[in-house]
């Protein structure tokens, strides 16, 4: 019985360490005062010092909160998945999978020649120069996998079964997203249309928390969930609409794609995050021992 008192205690803990961990997050963006709308260049560079503050400190709270028995066996690197063994795998099977999923906006990309753009250099270096470019593919999916992912899901899966923890920790990061609330109905959005969006938001954010929560759990590896997360955030929420708007055998041509996108992501799924693909077998051990 006290053993059963302990366990449930020290997951009211960790749940108590990540909403915390959740509000110093979203806080850290707030504590500029400024005038300016988020995508004002001198709003964009003081959060970048706030991300980075973060970088510093969410291995702390990670640290707290972990069972030292578990630091006994494996490194905090090793926790927050900071790992050379499978680097390569991890960089790119993940990626691979996650392009396969939006086969049918990449075929839209195809037909209007955007896909064409990627291989300019001319793209890339006015990229790298482009602040909102950066926070957006760069920073964004960098110290959110960071903290809403490295530094979570150790501290859940202490606790709870694997899967339950890939569709609770995407909590955590679809409900920081309702900070975009507030920045809306600055902007003059009335609160009906800004609620609706940040609704919007959060399943979307939700939606992709837990897949990229599962790509943690099973390669055991930030970069993958990284490398994921720019890529989606570069995609976006897929246009059916646009696809719908083609004609004849085109618009035919991409619906399939859409669907055989989804049904090879389906059947790929896990063998593509097999763990041992990405030496992941003593992550997965420890975390959910």
């Amino acid at each position: 019985m006290e053993l059963k008192c302990d366990a449930i205690f020290n997951c009211f803990i960790s749940i108590f360490i990540c909403i915390i961990l959740s509000i110093t997050y979203v806080g850290s963006l707030y504590i500029w005062r400024t005038p300016h709308h988020r995508d004002h260049p001198d709003v964009v560079k003081k959060r970048f010092i706030s991300v980075f503050f973060m970088f510093l400190i969410s291995p702390i709270f990670l640290y707290v909160g972990i069972n030292k028995s578990i630091l006994d066996k494996v490194s905090l690197r090793i926790l927050l998945g900071l790992r050379s063994e499978g680097l390569f795998q991890a960089i790119f099977m993940p990626w691979f999978l996650t392009m396969i999923l939006f086969l049918g906006p990449l075929a839209m990309q195809t037909c209007n020649g955007y896909l064409k753009m990627y291989a300019e250099p001319m793209y890339w270096i006015s990229s790298f120069k482009d602040l909102l470019w950066i926070r957006n593919f760069l920073v964004a999916p960098l110290s959110e996998e960071f903290t809403f992912r490295s530094c979570m899901m150790p501290l859940l899966l202490q606790c709870f079964q694997p899967m339950t923890v890939v569709f609770t920790v995407p909590l955590f990061f679809g409900i920081a997203h309702f900070h975009h609330l507030r920045e809306r109905m600055k902007q003059g959005f009335s609160l009906q249309s800004a609620l609706q969006i940040s609704l919007f938001q959060f399943f979307f954010t939700t939606l992709f928390g837990a897949y990229s929560a599962f790509i943690f759990l099973r390669t055991g590896h930030f970069i993958s969930t990284f490398v994921v997360h720019a890529f989606c955030n570069h995609m976006g929420f897929p246009n059916v609409e646009e696809a719908f708007n083609y004609k004849g055998v085109k618009k035919v041509i991409i619906m399939l794609f859409f669907i055989l996108g989804a049904i090879l992501w389906i059947y790929l799924l896990y063998p593509l995050t097999e763990p041992s693909w990405y030496y992941n077998d003593y992550f997965w051990n420890i975390t959910t021992s």
